[in-house]
């Protein structure tokens, strides 16, 4: 299951939020999204926990709880929706 963990603090590294986790199963993967311009991080991440209970569990203890002074926001990731912007190519 992938996890949104929201409200995070610029300073936030994955090993944190994967010691976190990790208190309630086995973490897959962990992914913080940086500004593509700048480098910096946009205050969210995805926590992938490949069983469903354990990831359920995590959701329900660690929602509203702190990390680096920030109340975090933490529930199943949505299905990323297409923003109708233009297409970019990769190159």
């Amino acid at each position: 299951m992938k996890i949104y963990v929201g409200n995070l603090a610029y300073s936030t590294t994955e090993e944190q939020l994967r010691e976190k986790f990790a208190q309630y199963g086995v973490v897959e993967e962990i992914n913080l999204p940086t500004d593509r311009e700048t480098g910096r991080p946009r205050g969210f991440g995805f926590v992938t926990m490949p069983n469903a209970e354990e990831a359920s569990a995590a959701i329900s203890a660690l929602n509203e709880t702190e990390l680096d002074g920030r109340k975090l926001n933490v529930n199943e990731a949505r299905p990323r929706r297409d923003s109708g912007g233009p297409r970019r190519r990769r190159r």
